[in-house]
């Protein structure tokens, strides 16, 4: 992630010279480490670079199969019409941190301990927002908002609903009485590896007989199983089943239909009362553009001298955007006997 730079000018007294340039190599290194670490961001969401105030993307009907004509007649005329449209505005965040002058008049040795933390933990700063929005947007998806470091983040997918909702509606006037779910809640299918493995089947069933607009199965398979971070049972349960070429608490030697099929993510920041689970298809996510986040500005970072108080002030800026355009790629399910908003599980 490139980070830009201005010079330090008028500056009057030399000492500054001293901590400019170091902090300086000090921030760019930190930044080119940083950028390498694979992050959630990488997995679970489509990384884009947006030249706008705001992003939209607008999703189209397909063209239905063939339909047989008598001879000597034409064909049907069959359309295609644009259905649901989302909208992503960019979100501008800022950061400063302040050398004070006494702290660099006794600076003896150069740049103390405590000021090599500074530059460093303001780029980790940086990345850690842009991770940890990504994660709370997730988290949050059956609201419709929320506010995250005071910005009002919208979390609707293009249907105006909620990412995880039981009432996701179509766009053709045909299927205006019908609709989809993606947020389910069963008791007990968390309640262990047999429970977990069996319920995974049919969650991953699912969602490859989700439908598109014409109402045809869409057959994506999810790929991702995305968990709370303050589970440890529930993860337990997970690696065993996924992780176990056999089927787990047999006496014989069952095959475990869902070894070697997922990838687990362990969502930091998410915290949960009761056992629940994502599951997502990696495929769907990248073809449908469903979990977006664009980069609009790039951090920059600014560097004066406050004439008032002769501190040494760095003032990072940055703007990025992120949202749902779709729920097709992504599922919820909670370990319950009763939710709001989702649709009880059968087998």
């Amino acid at each position: 992630m490139p980070i830009v730079y201005s010079k330090l000018s008028g500056k009057n007294d030399p000492a500054y010279g001293k901590f400019e340039h170091p902090i300086k190599a000090l921030i760019t290194n930190e930044s080119n480490a940083l950028e390498k670490k694979k992050t959630l961001l990488d997995v679970l969401y489509n990384v884009e670079r947006s030249r706008r105030y705001a992003e939209t993307v607008m999703g189209q009907t397909d063209f239905d199969t063939f339909m047989a004509a008598k001879e000597g007649e034409g064909a049907e005329n069959d359309t295609v019409q644009f259905g649901h449209k989302k909208t992503i505005e960019h979100i501008q965040f800022m950061k400063e941190f302040t050398i004070t002058k006494e702290m660099v008049d006794d600076a003896k040795m150069g740049i103390g301990t405590e000021m090599k933390a500074k530059p460093r933990g303001f780029v980790r700063a940086y990345y850690k927002t842009r991770t940890k929005l990504a994660a709370w947007a997730l988290a949050h998806g059956t609201s419709t908002a929320g506010k995250f470091n005071k910005a009002l983040v919208d979390l609707t997918v293009g249907d105006g609903l909620p990412l995880f909702h039981n009432g996701h509606k179509y766009v053709k006037e045909e299927f205006k009485k019908l609709s989809q779910s993606n947020y389910f809640y069963g008791e007990g299918i968390c309640g262990g590896t047999d429970e977990f493995e069996r319920w995974l089947g049919v969650l991953a069933n699912k969602m490859r007989n989700f439908k598109d607009e014409n109402g045809e199965t869409m057959e994506y398979v999810p790929d991702t199983i995305i968990l709370p971070c303050n589970r440890p049972d529930l993860e337990r349960i997970v690696k065993q089943v996924v992780g176990s070429e056999r089927t787990t608490g047999t006496n014989y030697n069952d095959i475990n239909t869902q070894y070697g099929n997922w990838t687990i993510v362990i969502l930091s920041g998410w915290e949960t009362a009761d056992d629940r689970f994502m599951l997502m298809s990696s495929e769907a996510n990248k073809n449908l553009l469903g979990s977006m986040f664009y980069n609009r500005v790039d951090l920059d970072i600014r560097n004066y001298i406050d004439e008032r108080t002769r501190n040494f002030v760095w003032n990072g800026y940055c703007r990025f955007g992120i949202g749902f355009t779709t729920w097709k790629h992504i599922l919820l399910a909670v370990d319950s006997a009763s939710v709001d908003g989702a649709t009880k599980l059968s087998a």
